[in-house]
C-alpha cells in the first residue's frame, strides 16, 4: 500500500466532512470522494510534485496535513515524513507532536510536570514516553509517563558515545525519581527492575553492548542501602545476555574472567552458561 494510499484510509475513518470543508482553495463543500481522488493523484515516486503549486496537497494548510498524519498508524510517520521536505518541517514542529500527544493520551494534557532528576521533556518526547510505557513496560496507571520517560533516560544513558555511568550510579538516579514522585522503596526498588530489564531486553545487539554488559558484570560490588543496591534479578540478565546472546564475542580469557564474576554472585550458575 503506497504512502497516498494509507493517507487516504485513515481520511476515510476519521475525517469529517465538516472538516474537509476547510481545504484552502477547493471550494467550501468538499466531499470526501472528491478529496480520496486528489489524495490518490499524488504520485509518491514524485515526491517533488507534492510541493508544487498543481499539486493537491499544496492547498492544504498545515493544521489539516497535521490532523491527517495523526490519524495514521504512527509505524508509517518515518516513511510519510520522507516524502517531502513540507512533510519532514511538520513532523519536526511541536504542533504535530502537541496533536498526536493530547489526541493519542487525552490524560496527557492533566498531567503536571513531577520533581526528580529526569525531566518531562517537550511533546514529541512525552508521546514517545508514553507509547513505550503502553507497549514496552505494559504500564497503565498514574506512573505511566515516568515510567517512559525514565526508560529513555536510561537507555540513551547507555547508548552514549563514550562510556556510560556505572549501573549503581543509574539505578540510584532512577530510585531517586521513583523516590521523589512518593513511591516506596519497595515500590521504586521493583520500579527500577522493570525498567532495567526491558531496557537491556531491547538494546541492539552489537559490539558496542556487549562491551556495556562485560563491564556491568565485571563491576565491584558496592555496599549501598535498600533500595540503591542493585536488583539480583537486573545483575542476573546482565550475565544471561551475555553467556546466550554474545557468547561469539568473548575471547577466552575474556570469557573465563566473566564467568568467574558470575560464579562469584550466583551460585549455582545455570549449565547453558557454561563451555567457551
Amino acid at each position: 500500500m503506497t504512502v497516498t494510499v494509507r493517507v487516504a484510509a485513515a481520511l476515510g475513518e476519521n475525517i469529517t466532512l465538516s472538516t474537509l470543508c476547510c481545504l484552502h482553495g477547493l471550494g467550501t463543500a468538499v466531499s470526501f470522494f472528491t478529496f480520496l481522488t486528489l489524495v490518490l493523484m499524488t504520485d509518491d515516486a514524485d515526491a517533488n510534485s507534492i510541493e508544487t503549486t498543481d499539486s493537491p496537497f499544496s492547498k492544504l494548510p498545515d493544521h489539516l496535513l497535521i490532523e491527517i498524519f495523526v490519524r495514521v498508524p504512527h509505524s508509517e510517520w518515518a516513511q510519510i515524513s520522507s516524502v517531502s521536505k513540507l512533510w519532514a518541517d511538520l513532523f519536526r514542529q511541536e504542533s504535530l507532536w502537541r496533536t498526536a500527544l493530547f489526541g493519542t493520551f487525552p490524560s496527557a494534557s492533566r498531567t503536571k510536570r513531577w520533581p526528580g532528576p529526569i525531566p518531562r521533556g517537550l511533546s514529541k518526547r512525552r508521546y514517545v514516553a508514553l507509547c513505550i510505557s503502553k507497549h514496552i513496560l505494559t504500564s497503565d496507571g498514574e506512573m505511566d509517563e515516568i515510567m517512559g520517560h525514565t526508560y529513555l533516560f536510561l537507555k540513551e544513558q547507555l547508548q552514549l558515545s563514550t562510556m556510560a555511568p556505572s549501573s549503581g550510579i543509574l539505578h540510584g538516579t532512577i530510585i531517586d525519581q521513583f523516590i521523589a514522585c512518593g513511591k516506596s522503596r519497595d515500590a521504586a526498588h521493583e520500579l527500577a527492575s522493570q525498567i532495567w530489564l526491558a531496557v537491556l531486553d531491547n538494546l541492539e545487539e552489537n559490539h558496542n553492548t556487549f562491551l556495556l554488559l562485560k563491564r556491568f558484570a565485571q563491576e565491584g560490588d558496592v555496599f549501598l542501602p535498600y533500595p540503591y543496591s542493585r536488583s539480583i534479578k537486573v545483575q542476573w540478565r546482565v550475565f544471561e545476555k551475555l553467556f546466550t546472546d554474545f557468547r561469539d564475542c568473548f575471547s577466552g580469557a575474556d570469557y573465563y574472567d566473566v564467568l568467574a564474576c558470575a560464579k562469584a554472585k550466583f551460585q549455582p550458575i545455570p549449565s547453558a552458561w557454561l563451555g567457551y
